[in-house]
């Protein structure tokens, strides 16, 4: 407090103003927040810390919303390269090149920052700004939630590496400013259901909590270095989240070390009167949140804490606490420094939507491409192909390229698009929309419908091969909203079948004979058990970006030959689910599912053919702080250049503890040349293989012994190896 005063009394002295510390970017970062912090009153401390920060004219401090949004791109910003929905981001299982994706996302968000801040005095409003509230690195813990197309998967340990990648190569690596600031969202148990969100207590059992709800907040916060983190709306253990002293002082800056700051999902602050009942008054709550550790607010209710501080009910110092973690991260930002100091302030306002970047996409997107099944149909030889007819709604549909939080490609290639766009004029190109999506409640178009069916199949038999792109899109599974459509219920799904009205359409289409590939759009996992038994080739497409429909033409027709893996389980039914409100983990996910998935995590197939050999581990007794290595040749012994994702997983061996059947702990995507062998190293530290102590409060690694299991996925294991963990 000393140093305070001591700015205070400067910044009082005749011409001390041109000298002011917090505009001298020569001064420690530490006194330029304090010196900033010290010139408010505690009414504008108080509208400092909601999202919507207005601009203090009198101490020339310009206005920023912190809200933002790039969860796959720049969002709602207008013109931004788009990239795949972060689910299909995840099945590439390729941190790499996501690190490279979030480098060009902050490319575009200094462009559009810079394009708006300079048409406007320095200020910026909604979407604007550079701090974004991305990654959600929330568990895909039920397929019925229709936010899980923005999370990376089901697992907590792929989760955590392509969150530390996006982060990392959102934030830059200049050692004292930021390129554009991550936020890792919903800290901590989120996972619908959307319309019970606002009054929903989670309880998970104590050992899912800390192995599978934490570990990539952990990880986003411990080597990601994350500069924010966003509460959840619901309770955990019967506290806000954003409230919750165990998430945000014991674990979040106790243990973890954290330094930004925390802000709450929008309007979470007024749930903890009118959702959960937890504070008597939003004055009362929004005191309750800061003194938490929940600095800003997405919302207006903190501009009641003037007048908590004035009732007793919060002290000033706590206040400040909170308005100086967030101006700390717009100093990191460089925003209050000469643009000739910060690096990234040089990227030009012109920096979006650029050719390199849709080349990009067009990669991610590439590798995003799942091939669930094929019996040999695809790839497609284009000299047997005169007709062609490519159906379905989704195939023209620009949304289901981009999924929700999306921004707008200025030149989107739809399905469609993509096809015609490769096959050039040699070929007849016959779209026919054919089939909805869904039905509508209470709709009575059953005629139409059939019309339309019966026509599509007499096209059908006048083609070499018929394309249908179907599944869903984000205008039914999203976060929360009323959608009126039979299986879905405000975002999320009330049964993961692929609607009833495309499974009769594909049935009529398999029935002509003619050759027939179904391309699923989803953010989620979708039970298909007719389409799996009999259909010749089924393509997982995602929500796959601005570059989708190019992507998946050269998947299905050979360009391009796909390696993207599940990063969810695909169950044959609802039935085989839990309650959607139960949070244990148990027969959940492919570590505890007891049943046989569809198609499990990790799966996918590729046009050639991959041989393992030479596996070993290279030490084979280890200690609980070490890291061992598995090493394999990995051989290309079919007839197409391909990548391969070797998946490492660990299983206890007469565990004394329940523990899951197996559990990813590494991976590389590896490619490899036609006939050529690539040989592989994938380090594993020893504390992956850890699991929660319930009667020591801590992390462990059980000693004794273990199996490595290598190969392509979950249920397709090529390599056992035995390990054992000393606990000397």
């Amino acid at each position: 407090m000393v140093l305070f005063y001591v700015i205070q009394a400067a910044a009082a002295e005749p011409g001390a103003e041109a000298l002011q510390p917090w505009k001298d970017p020569a001064q420690p970062l530490e006194l330029r927040v304090r010196d900033l912090v010290g010139r408010m009153s505690p009414g504008e401390k108080a509208r400092q810390v909601c999202n919507v920060a207005p601009a203090i004219p009198r101490i020339g401090l310009p206005a920023y919303d912190y809200w933002n949004e790039c969860l796959h791109g720049v969002g709602r910003a207008g013109t931004a390269t788009v990239f795949p929905q972060a689910i299909g981001m995840a099945a590439s299982f390729d941190p790499v090149l996501l690190h490279t994706v979030a480098d060009a996302i902050a490319t575009e968000a200094r462009a559009k920052n810079r394009e708006y801040t300079e048409a406007h005095n320095g200020d910026s409003v909604n979407y604007t700004g550079l701090s974004f509230w991305s990654p959600n690195i929330n568990i895909f813990r039920d397929p019925r939630w229709g936010r899980g197309q923005e999370t990376y998967g089901e697992d907590p340990f792929l989760t955590g590496r392509m969150a530390v990648a996006y982060i990392r190569g959102l934030q830059g690596d200049d050692p004292k400013y930021v390129k554009a600031m991550a936020c890792a969202k919903h800290f901590a148990v989120h996972s619908g259901p959307e319309i019970e969100r606002h009054t929903f207590n989670s309880e998970p059992p104590e050992r899912d909590f800390y192995e599978i709800y934490l570990p990539q907040f952990e990880a986003a916060v411990t080597e990601g270095r994350v500069g924010a983190v966003m509460g959840a709306y619901n309770r955990i253990y019967g506290i806000p989240c954003c409230a919750s002293p165990l998430l945000l002082s014991n674990l979040l800056r106790g243990q973890w070390g954290f330094k930004g700051h925390v802000v709450s999902d929008c309007d979470a602050i007024a749930d903890f009167f009118y959702g959960h009942g937890f504070s008597p008054t939003i004055e009362a709550a929004s005191a309750t949140a800061v003194r938490a550790g929940c600095d800003l607010c997405c919302g207006m209710q903190y501009r009641q804490l003037a007048t908590a501080v004035e009732d007793g009910l919060l002290q000033e110092s706590e206040l400040d606490t909170a308005v100086g973690r967030l101006l700390e991260a717009r100093f990191r930002l460089g925003l209050f420094d000469p643009p000739a100091l910060v690096p990234y302030a040089k990227i030009a306002a012109t920096e979006y939507d650029t050719p390199a970047h849709d080349a990009l996409a067009l990669r991610m997107a590439r590798e995003s491409v799942v091939l669930l099944k094929n019996d040999g149909l695809l790839p497609l030889e284009r000299a047997k192909i005169r007709k062609i007819a490519v159906m379905g709604v989704n195939a023209s549909y620009t949304n289901t390229l981009l999924g929700n939080y999306e921004g707008e490609p200025s030149h989107p290639v739809t399905f469609a698009a993509g096809i015609s766009n490769l096959l050039g004029t040699n070929v007849n190109f016959v779209f026919m929309p054919a089939c909805p999506l869904a039905v509508q409640l209470g709709d009575d178009n059953g005629a139409i419908y059939d019309a339309a069916r019966a026509k599509a199949v007499q096209l059908a038999k006048t083609v070499d091969v018929v394309i249908y792109v179907g599944g869903i899109c984000a205008d039914l599974e999203r976060e929360f909203m009323n959608v009126p459509f039979e299986g879905f219920n405000h975002g999320d799904r009330t049964r993961i079948e692929l609607p009833p009205v495309q499974t009769e359409f594909l049935k009529a289409i398999q029935a002509t004979g003619t050759p027939l590939v179904f391309v699923n759009c989803s953010g989620s996992a979708m039970a298909m058990p007719w389409e799996a038994e009999h259909l010749s080739a089924i393509v997982q497409a995602w929500y796959p970006g601005q570059e989708g429909g190019r992507a998946v033409a050269e998947v299905l027709f050979g360009d391009v030959n796909p390696a993207g893996r599940l990063p969810v389980t695909f169950y044959r039914a609802t039935t085989d689910l839990p309650s959607f409100l139960d949070y244990s983990m148990a027969n959940r996910t492919y570590r505890f599912f007891q049943g046989k998935p569809l198609f499990a995590f990790g799966h996918g197939l590729t046009y050639t053919r991959f041989a393992y050999s030479a596996a070993q581990l290279d030490k084979s007794i280890v200690k609980s702080n070490e890291t061992f290595h598995v090493r394999l040749d990995l051989g290309n012994t079919g007839s197409r250049d391909g990548d391969e994702v070797v998946q490492v997983y660990f299983r206890h061996v007469k565990s004394a503890l329940p523990q899951p059947l197996e559990a990813l702990c590494g991976f590389q995507r590896v490619p490899v040349a036609v006939k050529q062998t690539a040989r592989v190293d994938i380090p594993v530290p020893v504390k992956e293989l850890r699991y929660w102590d319930t009667v020591r409060k801590q992390y462990a690694v059980e000693p004794g012994d273990y199996e490595i299991l290598v190969g392509a996925a979950s249920d397709d294991i090529r390599v056992r190896l035995p390990l054992r963990v000393d606990g000397n």
